[in-house]
């Protein structure tokens, strides 16, 4: 399948507000997909909910789920951001997840069948699993950029 989202897939909001809507207007909602849901898209989901909780929701899911999240990652994000994944998070299906408004891909180049959503981005992010601590640190802090930059692009209105 092509990553290319923009040009092969049509977009829509499975969430939508009629014209006599007086409540304030949902969060976005953001999934963070890769194939096993066991380490970048975790550390996403967590992260965004820590840094962008009050502008956006965020949740992760896999293709092919795991069924557990990586411990170097929960042992990590626990030490540096004090987030316990393993308390707060398990892996999860694509059908697991609500209606989102934000697709965002970590870069595994998932076969992800067609997510209704809004917008869609690919983080190009590389596999830390294996590599040792350094490589771990580093994905966490791209990951850390990102969901800050996804904030303000929400806060922007990016997405309405």
């Amino acid at each position: 399948m092509d990553l290319d989202f923009k040009k092969t897939l049509h977009f829509y909001s499975p969430r939508s507000e009629g014209p006599a809507c007086t409540a304030a207007a949902p969060k976005p909602r953001v999934a963070f997909l890769c194939v096993h849901n066991s380490c970048r898209s975790q550390m996403a989901e967590a992260l965004g909910r820590k840094l962008a909780g009050d502008v956006f929701e965020s949740f992760s899911a896999g293709t092919e789920p795991g069924g557990r999240i990586n411990p170097d990652a929960v042992r990590l994000m626990k030490q540096v951001h004090g987030i316990d994944m393993e308390a707060s998070q398990h892996s999860k299906a694509l059908a697991d997840l609500p209606p989102v408004d934000v697709v965002v891909t970590m870069g595994c180049n998932v076969q992800c069948p067609t997510l209704p959503c809004t917008h869609r981005e690919d983080w190009g992010l590389d596999d830390p699993t294996g590599k040792g601590d350094e490589a771990f640190l580093a994905v966490i802090k791209r990951i850390e950029e990102k969901v800050l930059d996804l904030k303000r692009r929400a806060q922007a209105g990016a997405w309405k």
